[in-house]
């Protein structure tokens, strides 16, 4: 688990890298939306109650938080760290009884998350001011992952607004491209 934790959080992965692995990301999803819309129309329409995708996803979810817990410096709290290893991975379990309901959107919020701190870490006092396309990313995934853990029901209603007319569905997917194209040359070219 430390390999992993150090990899994300210390000292965490370079603005470079990490531009890189957004823009290509966000190139290749939104990509893909532009050339195979009905695929991935008919996708979104069933992600939000899918739980063979929502349980893996809790899965991993819950194992970066456990990560998280275990190799992080407690301080004082460190007498309690394997209560709360257990605390954590028996709330995994509940949930995957217990939450049935929109349970791929709320561990995808969750993921979300947790995403938004090695993305803020690696632009953490960098140079160029270009860094803050990718900050500006990860306080969106953050604040939207959180309405979506609270409030799953919203991504189900974002997803049909998007998709009631092919011309928003065309602009978002647009847009993801061509900021994903822009964070990528700010990586290659300034990062």
């Amino acid at each position: 688990m430390q390999p992993i934790y150090d990899f994300l959080y210390d000292p965490g992965i370079p603005l470079k890298v990490m531009g890189i692995i957004i823009g290509l990301s966000l190139i290749l999803s939104h990509g893909f939306a532009l050339f195979k819309p009905d695929l991935v129309k008919s996708q979104l329409k069933a992600f939000p109650r899918n739980e063979k995708i929502g349980i893996p996803m809790v899965i991993v979810a819950f194992a970066w938080g456990l990560i998280i817990w275990s190799c992080m410096d407690l301080g004082e709290f460190f007498k309690i760290e394997k209560p709360v290893q257990l605390i954590i991975v028996g709330v995994c379990v509940g949930v995957i009884i217990f939450v049935k309901e929109f349970i791929s959107v709320r561990a995808l919020g969750f993921l979300m998350i947790l995403a938004a701190a090695p993305i803020l870490d690696s632009a953490f006092l960098k140079e160029p001011q270009t860094r803050l396309l990718i900050v500006a990313l990860a306080y969106a995934i953050a604040i939207k992952g959180m309405f979506w853990v609270g409030m799953p029901y919203l991504m189900r209603d974002q997803i049909n607004w998007v998709l009631a007319r092919h011309k928003r569905y065309l602009v978002g997917a647009t847009a993801g491209t061509l900021y994903g194209l822009l964070v990528l040359i700010c990586a290659i070219c300034f990062w």
